[in-house]
């Protein structure tokens, strides 16, 4: 095999949950673009069809607060391809859990989505990996997982304060793919975590030039940055490739 031909999805089937959000939809291109049989999965079924029509996807219906919903996910994908190769976690529910009070159960509920549900759902895949004895799952983290907030980042902005959860969460997130690399190897399943930095969103000025003056490349990312990372770690390139915590920040962590 050539060295080109070692980053091919064809062939493969791959799932990415929330694959209409903002780094969803670069994915998922990514993804198609690659050869992979690609199924993006939400709740939100409309907006989820529109990017599938849009990029060569298919939109499947996935609530990852539901046991049954996931499950049923991971059927439907099995049964119309007979095989899943490839998973990405990159589905979150964003906790309004910034400042002020909050109640356990506030707590508990973003934890449902982002971390039992993170298990749940690889377990499943990994069900079927181990019957090719072969997969890749990709997490998708983040640089909240790797630092603790920078004030700096929001002077001069009416920004709100940062969420404790999120950054429990995500910090969780790079060790349980230390975890799953752990267990899941004997069957040639590899299991890696990209780590975004911030996504340019049309955010007030003062914090685009506070952020991307603590960032090396001197910008937020943009709606192609995570694409080649991805392919890279879904695909046969890595193959040696397993535990991984990769930064697509820019440098952001980097200082």
């Amino acid at each position: 095999m050539g060295i080109l031909d070692s980053f091919s999805l064809a062939g493969k089937t791959a799932l990415l949950t929330g694959g209409a959000g903002l780094y969803g939809r670069q994915m998922t291109e990514a993804l198609v673009e690659a050869g992979a049989t690609t199924y993006i999965a939400s709740r939100n079924m409309d907006k989820l069809r529109d990017v599938a029509d849009r990029l060569g996807a298919h939109a499947i219906q996935l609530d990852l607060g539901d046991q049954a919903s996931i499950e049923k996910c991971i059927s439907k994908v099995v049964d119309k391809t007979g095989r899943l190769d490839i998973l990405v976690n990159n589905a979150v529910t964003r906790c309004a859990c910034a400042g002020g009070e909050h109640s356990l159960a506030d707590y508990d509920a973003s934890l449902h989505v982002n971390a039992s549900s993170l298990f749940y759902i690889t377990d499943l895949a990994v069900r079927d990996m181990k019957k090719r004895h072969s997969g890749s799952i990709v997490n998708i983290g983040s640089y909240m997982g790797l630092l603790g907030p920078n004030p700096v980042n929001y002077a001069g902005t009416n920004m709100g304060g940062s969420s404790p959860i999120y950054f429990y969460e995500k910090g969780g997130m790079v060790n349980y793919t230390r975890w799953a690399a752990s267990c899941y190897g004997e069957w040639g399943i590899r299991v890696n975590c990209l780590n975004p930095g911030g996504f340019f969103n049309n955010q007030p000025e003062a914090f685009i030039k506070n952020y991307s003056a603590n960032t090396m490349l001197g910008r937020l990312a943009n709606d192609t940055d995570m694409k080649g990372a991805l392919i890279f770690l879904a695909s046969d390139a890595s193959a040696y490739i397993t535990g991984a915590n990769i930064p697509v920040d820019g440098g952001y962590s980097a200082k």
